[in-house]
């Protein structure tokens, strides 16, 4: 099951308190305070995976406890630290405060840690109160509690182009083609129900990650068929594919199709207006998609939209696709990154 958003309850640990404690022992009359000072709360840590990809763990244990201080001891023994609990997550994962939504962390890199919630510091043992005018304090403090948090926990998949397109417009088919993605394919609308991805090798020893994500209806945006629930994920790519069905079974007109697609992925998030991209016409096996595909081509020509035509399902010009779109990364990889998080 993929899960790409939930919300967790954390407490980071409780320090310990110090203690009031004096120096007892033969010969010595006057040993003085001794207290010790309690040891601090456990911290709640986020750390980043690309061994997970989906939050499903998180949907099932939903509170998380980090360990408390122990208080401290006699002869100035400080008290033992609490346990961190680290929670593991895939990358692409943006923690954030569930009530002030607040980003605490946007964790894009395996490997990357950030500390959510801070454990509480341990209480001031006696010792830490004696001066020249009171050498017998009795004074201590206690512990302070850790910091507690709702977390709302929404993942983004981290690709390098993202497949967009109406349902049936060839997005699964030709991940699967260019892909070892197997994602299910069938003849009729919504076949792709979550994010696909898939490690596209090219040139020499190169690759990139592209995205098959579910088919966009018009009004996506506003919460119509399931776009609005994965356009998050169009978020993190760096290059666009706009997959156009340009086959005598397509009921719409390829270039209303082309910019209903425009118009959602700005309604949503006006960066993606201006986010690097092609129109890659598919289908092109099928009888009878010549005059759609020659009039897609000219609106494209005219825009100055670069235009590629496919068949996924008879293998037609992937190569060109593949090559075209490996070239396009490599050059957005050594640009700064400007993608919306």
């Amino acid at each position: 099951m993929f899960v790409d958003e939930v919300r967790i309850t954390v407490r980071a640990g409780r320090g310990g308190n110090g203690i009031c404690s004096f120096r007892r022992e033969m010969f010595v009359p006057r040993g003085g305070p001794d207290g010790g000072d309690g040891g601090h709360g456990g911290d709640i840590i986020m750390t980043a995976s690309h061994r997970l990809t989906t939050l499903l763990d998180l949907r099932y244990q939903k509170q998380y406890e980090a360990q408390d201080g122990r208080a401290g001891g006699g002869s100035n023994c400080t008290g033992r630290s609490g346990e961190d609990t680290t929670i593991i997550v895939p990358v692409g994962t943006i923690v954030s405060d569930d009530q002030t939504t607040e980003i605490l962390a946007d964790l894009i890199e395996d490997g990357q840690t950030a500390v959510i919630a801070h454990g509480g510091r341990g209480g001031k043992g006696n010792s830490n109160f004696a001066t020249s005018v009171n050498r017998v304090p009795t004074k201590c403090t206690p512990g302070t509690p850790g910091e507690e948090r709702t977390l709302r926990l929404e993942l983004k998949l981290l690709a390098d182009v993202g497949l967009v397109g109406f349902p049936n417009a060839g997005k699964s088919t030709l991940i699967a083609a260019i892909s070892a993605a197997r994602p299910k394919i069938a003849d009729y609308p919504f076949t792709t129900l979550i994010p696909n991805l898939g490690v596209v090798r090219w040139g020499s020893h190169r690759s990139l990650v592209g995205a098959d994500i579910p088919g966009l209806i018009e009004g996506a945006h506003e919460g119509k068929g399931l776009g609005v629930q994965f356009l998050r994920h169009i978020q993190r790519t760096a290059f666009l594919l706009h997959l156009i069905d340009v086959s005598e079974w397509a009921t719409e007109d390829p270039i209303a199709s082309f910019e209903t697609l425009r118009r959602e992925l700005a309604a949503y998030d006006p960066a993606l207006s201006h986010r690097p991209f092609s129109v890659v016409a598919t289908k092109i096996d099928v009888v009878g998609t010549s005059e759609r595909l020659s009039k897609l081509r000219t609106y494209c020509q005219h825009e100055g939209y670069p235009c590629l035509a496919i068949s996924a399902a008879a293998n037609k010009g992937l190569n060109d696709l593949i090559t075209y779109v490996g070239k396009q990364v490599d050059t957005l990889r050594k640009m700064p990154c400007e993608t919306s998080s």
